[in-house]
């Protein structure tokens, strides 16, 4: 690929963007460095041996028309996405190139769908919002896990942290959200998004060995409420947290996640059990890795690398399961990901 046809990464200075900036580069991707900060970026792409940059802010139109210009797609790194996510896309689609982001927001996700999915259809661009951790890899093992089904009476995606470091960008995120729904918590059921004021509940979930069955927070909401039903007929989406991890986010004093490889990764390890339910049988997929942040980094890149060789299901803006073969995908993934999908 040439210089011309670069990957552009907005928020490239932002911990999960220097991961997906290294997965480009280390994937033979020409990639342009994009975000707010110029100086920051300079010395960013110094790191990598003068990588380009192209400064852009998200409230200058003209900025992100230069920085997409002649590349081959964007990937939008930079939160909250709740401020990002609509100029960038629209720069985008202005463009006229793939759209990707790794947005977690339940709120920012809900409105991609709702506000954009109409100018992607007709711009015939594909569009691929959390296309992360969160939203992107909980969509693609409950479309693997449903396999031919093209219904199901219920869908639960538990994610088994060992810990959760959140970063910087992670806590002002959710601040932004928890704003957005005015404390609230929000579920997916009976086919909808539902704000509501119920407290957390706790129960024991049964996670495949060697993690075996620990206790998570229920209604631990996640992207995947947004993304699942975006193109399943699910009418009830749930999501858990390990008691742990959750109990670390919520903290103020847990620190941001320390590199202990020389990938950049945390120690934290994870696995994302997924099960699936549709008139009394039930079906499982597993996908097992470590740090939630670095492995964003594969999902994003593989995404990138499929939909520029037209590797898709279809066009316009759509969730990872949509878009992609979600087992196919999967396992393209070693050995970012282990991953154990339904024979």
């Amino acid at each position: 690929m040439s210089a011309a046809d670069a990957v552009v990464v907005y928020g490239a200075t932002g911990h999960t963007g220097r991961f997906i900036v290294a997965e480009l580069l280390r994937c033979g991707f020409a990639t342009v460095l994009s975000g707010r900060d110029a100086a920051q970026l300079k010395v960013l792409a110094a790191e990598w041996g003068e990588v380009p940059v192209r400064p852009a802010t998200v409230d200058d139109p003209s900025s992100l028309d230069r920085a997409l210009a002649g590349a081959a797609a964007v990937v939008n790194c930079a939160g909250p996405f709740a401020v990002t996510a609509g100029p960038v896309v629209e720069a985008a689609l202005r463009a006229g190139i793939p759209y990707v982001d790794v947005a977690a927001e339940i709120e920012a996700n809900a409105s991609m769908f709702a506000d954009y999915a109409e100018a992607a259809r007709e711009a015939g661009v594909p569009v691929v919002p959390a296309m992360a951790f969160y939203g992107g890899l909980g969509d693609l093992l409950v479309t693997a896990a449903m396999g031919e089904w093209t219904a199901a009476d219920e869908a639960h995606v538990a994610y088994g942290l060992s810990s959760w470091h959140p970063t910087a960008g992670t806590r002002v995120a959710g601040q932004v959200s928890h704003q957005r729904r005015a404390g609230r918590r929000v579920r997916f059921t009976n086919g909808a998004l539902e704000y509501h004021d119920d407290k957390a509940t706790e129960q024991d979930w049964p996670f495949p060995k060697p993690m075996g069955r620990r206790a998570v927070i229920a209604g631990f909401t996640m992207a995947d409420v947004v993304t699942v039903p975006s193109h399943l007929a699910v009418p009830e989406v749930s999501t858990y947290m390990t008691v742990e991890a959750a109990r670390d986010v919520a903290s103020e004093d847990t620190p941001a996640p320390e590199p202990v490889d020389d990938l950049g990764r945390s120690n934290q390890t994870f696995i994302v059990d997924v099960v699936v339910r549709a008139r009394g049988v039930e079906r499982r997929a597993t996908a097992r890795g470590q740090d939630i942040y670095a492995v964003t980094a594969p999902l994003v890149v593989e995404a990138i690398r499929r939909i520029l060789v037209g590797q898709t299901r279809t066009t316009g803006l759509a969730s990872a399961g949509a878009m992609f073969d979600a087992a196919d995908f999967l396992r393209a993934l070693s050995p970012h990901l282990a991953v154990q999908l339904p024979h």
